[in-house]
């Protein structure tokens, strides 16, 4: 089983690889276009609006609570049973979003209001982003649609399609970014009218997929439904179950959108480097594993579920905690080479820098929360995660409110931005920590031995590979002064060097393939 998921993690993330290289393109696009001034605060907060709901309803919720069910029906009924329950799902999850973009749309100044209060002091920010929020705001719909024709295919072991929907959404964005908006007065909303379109290529793509394994039918509204209303049910408290870390980033755009012009576009370009390892990897591993998972619980056989779960961690804390210290100790290098350009200057790269290396102390915890929140979601328990979710939650309100917010407020901090992303890692660490402990103590997860040995030889090699990469990065201050050609080349260097000694040391310390067999 452990090679069938490898396998299925490594087209995945292949994938999501790209995914992520167009996004990291759009991304340059777009500060190129931008920079780190009002519009881009103002683009930034309409598009990570359906963003943030898209990952709350439609890849957090919902995939999470979708999928399990239709694994059992798959297990315990019929093909037209399971036909039903996907136009069932497909009408009525459909429906209730079509009728909430109508009202975002009509409601938009308030959303604005409510998700960057802070935009209301500056009107230029606060009216184009009204603007651009009633054009972004109906990709909720077409990608959480999506999400539910990609539940359906990972269900059914069809892993590439779903990872590869991304890429198209990111490739209209960047031909809007590069050839079409510089030539309008308002680049944003071009832009923000590329995001709608993406999400109609989301859904078109995958609709032959969907053909092919004989589960597209007309979309009907089905409450009456005894799955759907299953799902519905999970769905609920899965919301917050399965969304703390984005809950935690809208918090730091509300209390940013206070704070200097640009701050909420350098926290948005950290997170992106900082989601970059996160969703290659452990989105992949979560995605693949879920279906595993759920057929598992389905099949009565809690000791595979425990033994899956044990070795995605291992997986996890070999590939994400390099990535973590790589970020840290290259951020500065990292930002400068891949968003210097265009009305991105030097001061934009040393704030962005801050931010991403406060957020990389929270890498590993939000990338094991991607592994450990399915072995909840798997046997339908949405509600255990609730309770984490808001424990780790009031942490990060508790710190941004009584600690971040006040001294930014005294201007006591010097980059009070980068202490948001400080607060970020910190709920995320303590969201995974309590979800790993909640699998121990419920019998769900038995690690076997070999952890502590496993932990000592992966941070010995994180110390060896840190360190080689501080000597190669030198001064963080001269990259912003480097030809971009000679930047990109000397992080290449970096990062082939990094990843060879880093490999090249676990071997050293005993690290073979047995030690992560299933």
């Amino acid at each position: 089983m452990s090679r069938a998921i490898f396998k299925s993690t490594t087209t995945v993330g292949l994938i999501t690889l790209l995914s992520r290289i167009t996004g990291l393109v759009r991304d340059v696009a777009q500060a190129h276009l931008f920079g780190g001034g009002p519009v881009a605060d103002a683009f930034l907060v309409a598009y990570k609006i359906p963003n943030f709901l898209r990952r709350l309803f439609a890849e957090g919720a919902f995939s999470q609570s979708f999928v399990p069910v239709i694994a059992e029906y798959k297990q315990h009924r019929s093909e037209a049973e399971v036909r039903e329950l996907v136009s069932g799902a497909a009408g009525t999850l459909g429906l209730a979003l079509f009728a909430l973009s109508v009202v975002a749309v009509i409601a938009a100044p308030l959303i604005i209001w409510a998700f960057a209060p802070g935009f209301a002091r500056t009107g230029d920010r606060y009216a184009i982003a009204v603007q651009m929020l009633r054009l972004t705001f109906p990709y909720l719909l077409f990608v959480s649609l999506t999400a539910l024709a990609s539940g359906v295919l990972n269900s059914y072991g069809r892993f590439g399609p779903p990872a590869f929907t991304q890429v198209l959404s990111n490739a209209v964005m960047i031909v809007a970014a590069v050839w079409i908006a510089p030539h309008f007065p308002n680049p944003g909303l071009v832009l923000a009218g590329a995001v709608f379109v993406g999400g109609v290529l989301q859904v078109i793509y995958q609709i032959p997929f969907v053909m092919r394994v004989r589960m597209l039918g007309w979309p009907r509204w089905r409450w009456d439904h005894e799955g759907v209303r299953r799902v519905a049910r999970l769905m609920g408290p899965g919301i917050l179950g399965s969304s703390v870390a984005q809950i935690s980033l809208l918090l730091d755009t509300q209390i940013a959108s206070f704070l200097a012009t640009g701050s909420v576009s350098w926290l948005y370009f950290a997170s992106r480097l900082m989601e970059f390892p996160q969703g290659v990897f452990s989105v992949a591993l979560g995605t693949v594993i879920l279906p595993s998972l759920s057929a598992h619980h389905a099949a009565a056989a809690p000791e595979r579920l425990s033994a899956t779960l044990e070795w995605a961690l291992k997986l996890v804390l070999i590939m994400v905690l390099p990535a973590a210290v790589a970020l840290f100790v290259l951020s500065g290098p990292l930002i400068a080479t891949i968003f210097e350009h265009g009305r991105f200057h030097a001061h934009d790269v040393q704030m962005s820098s801050y931010a991403l290396m406060a957020f990389s102390f929270g890498l590993l915890g939000f990338s094991f929360v991607k592994v450990l929140a399915p072995g909840y979601f798997s046997r339908q328990d949405t509600r255990t995660p609730v309770r984490v979710s808001l424990i780790a939650l009031g942490v990060n309100i508790g710190v941004n409110l009584l600690v971040v917010a006040p001294l930014a407020y005294l201007r006591v901090l010097p980059a009070p931005h980068a202490f948001l992303a400080v607060s970020t890692s910190l709920t995320g660490t303590t969201n995974a920590w309590l979800l790993y402990r909640g699998l121990r103590r419920s019998g769900v997860l038995r690690p076997g031995p070999g952890w502590r040995r496993l932990t000592v030889r992966v941070v010995a090699a994180c110390t060896v590979m840190g360190v080689l990469l501080a000597w190669l990065a030198g001064d963080p201050s001269r990259w912003v002064v480097m030809p971009a050609w000679t930047r990109a080349g000397h992080l290449a260097v970096c990062v082939v060097a990094g990843a060879t000694a880093y490999f090249a040391a676990l071997f050293a310390f005993g690290l073979r393939r047995a030690d992560l067999r299933d």
